[in-house]
């Protein structure tokens, strides 16, 4: 069962008909009782968050570790990693070796980085498979993550300075965009995930 999890700090409804609209079955709860497939969507501030994960914490990165599939949206993807600094330093789940960092300071750079702009995806990883090289997703974020392992980069994108815009590490993918907002190449995108 493909599981959008629900922690109170996310956006739920427009993933699940995302996922309805791509013809799979999902449930929205707080735990992970008969899942097979997790997503982790989130907006918000990245301690809060871990702070109302904290409870599945532990049974998220066995689930994860078992080899079953999970993807995580924005502040979701950024979660994956072990750690941010944003309002402080705050430790992640550690799924993906790395850190989240906000974007550096530059002169006529509006954050948080807001609307459109290209994905580049490098070839090999599934997240991006048939994806047009620079198609179009949407973003709302004011932190990048930075991979340890350069192999661990689905895609790239710029705004002021190149970040990383989508993850794979073995069966653990995450999107800085949303691909739920992302017209027919978010659906794509977010199809790859559920096709795994």
């Amino acid at each position: 069962m493909i599981t959008i999890l629900d922690y109170g700090i996310n956006n739920l409804s427009s993933i699940s008909k995302a996922v309805k609209h791509l013809g799979y079955g999902s449930q929205v709860q707080q735990d992970l009782r008969g899942a097979t497939k997790l997503v982790i969507p989130g907006v918000g501030a990245f301690g809060a968050a871990m702070q109302a994960l904290s409870p599945l914490a532990d049974e998220i990165r066995a689930f994860a570790r078992a080899g079953n599939p999970v993807l995580g949206i924005c502040l979701g993807q950024q979660l994956l990693f072990e750690r941010s600094e944003e309002y402080g330093e705050h430790e992640g789940l550690g799924l993906v070796p790395g850190r989240v960092r906000y974007f550096a300071p530059q002169a006529g750079l509006k954050v948080p980085h807001m609307g459109w702009n290209e994905a580049k995806f490098r070839p090999g990883y599934a997240l991006g498979e048939g994806v047009a090289y620079g198609a179009q997703v949407y973003f709302v974020h004011s932190l990048v993550c930075e991979p340890e392992d350069d192999a661990d980069i689905a895609a790239m994108t710029t705004y002021g300075q190149p970040f990383t815009s989508a993850i794979q590490r073995g069966n653990v993918w995450g999107t800085q965009f949303h691909p739920e907002k992302s017209s027919a190449t978010g659906l794509h995108i977010l199809g790859n995930f559920l096709a795994c």
